[in-house]
């Protein structure tokens, strides 16, 4: 599916032309290059909130870093959201998540925990899920220390973060240990298998090209073979029923269009509720690269009055 300049947004066009005039082509190296790099950024966030780490053991011995971010003048009684970062699995630091961190908090008070998954290029699945796991216990357990009620724990992220967003909730929702009251896998990267936006897709930012990269480094040996578990594609799970109400919103001309409408009527007929938009010319993460284009506030829009409307109305007791 080649992207002609016309089939992308006004306001975009210009950031495409641009980024298609530098950009080469992506491989592990330069992703690790470019995560070492955004490492020098840990901690940016703390002057407009407060601002915690903590380090939690895996199994292994090692340790995982989770960033704790809350309002200035804490709270009490607020949603917990666990957000998962993107970067195809392959690249970034929670850290970056920042400004969308901030909307959510200045909306509702929220505690929010990042952690910093293990990448496909240091570990493939199901490194990130389990990382992603144990943060989701390490809010359920403490998450009252920040103001928390533990009948409202959120799971949310954008592209890759979006896609360990459906299978966290898969696995918690399986596993019975954890509720969770609302899921907002933004734009989320769902399928390792190509549709018919995936394929052959040349649109600025995620593509054709680095998203099999990005699916090949994540799945290591199961990629290109038939066991793959649901936990690591969601896509590719039997049953949908009993999961979180969900918000999400993808562009018209990114790889990732088809697998999320699929996977929005999927929810839908298993009697999920859902809040679903689709913006025309809108390219992978379009929000992010330019957000104060019309499109991008109108998508960041959608998504905070639908949150708001989570925080009023979606709760989830948890298992005695």
């Amino acid at each position: 599916m080649h992207i002609s300049d016309d089939m992308i947004d006004p306001e975009l066009r210009g950031l495409s032309k641009f980024y298609r005039t530098v950009h080469s082509h992506i491989t592990p190296g330069k992703m690790k290059f470019f995560t070492n790099v955004l490492a020098n950024l840990t901690g940016i966030g703390t002057k407009s909130l407060n601002y915690d780490q903590h380090y939690i053991p895996r199994f292994d011995g090692t340790m995982l870093r989770i960033c704790v971010y809350y309002p200035k003048t804490p709270q009490e009684n607020v949603p917990g959201i666990l957000w998962l970062h993107g970067g195809g699995y392959a690249m970034s630091i929670p850290e970056l998540e920042v400004p969308m961190l901030k909307k959510l908090i200045d909306a509702s008070g929220a505690v929010v925990v990042v952690p910093e998954y293990r990448l496909s290029t240091e570990a493939p699945y199901p490194a990130a899920l389990n990382d992603s796991y144990l943060a989701l216990e390490w809010l359920a357990s403490h998450g009252h220390e920040y103001g928390m009620r533990e009948d409202q724990i959120m799971v949310g992220g954008s592209s890759a973060g979006g896609g360990l967003t459906a299978a966290l909730t898969l696995y918690a929702r399986d596993r019975g240990e954890i509720n969770i009251a609302f899921q907002m896998p933004l734009y989320p990267m769902l399928d390792d298998r190509l549709t018919e936006s995936s394929t052959d897709n040349d649109a600025p930012f995620w593509n054709t090209e680095s998203n099999e990269l990005g699916w090949q480094l994540y799945l290591g040996a199961r990629y290109g073979t038939d066991d793959i578990p649901p936990y690591a594609v969601p896509a590719r799970a039997d049953d949908f029923a009993n999961l979180p109400p969900t918000v999400t919103f993808v562009g018209s001309v990114e790889p990732f269009r088809d697998e999320t409408v699929s996977y929005i009527k999927r929810l839908k007929e298993s009697g999920v509720e859902i809040f679903f938009n689709e913006y025309q010319g809108g390219f992978h993460a379009f929000d992010l690269f330019k957000p104060n284009a019309q499109i991008s506030k109108r998508a960041t829009g959608f998504l905070l009055e639908t949150f708001n409307y989570a925080v009023k109305n979606y709760f989830a007791e948890q298992p005695k």
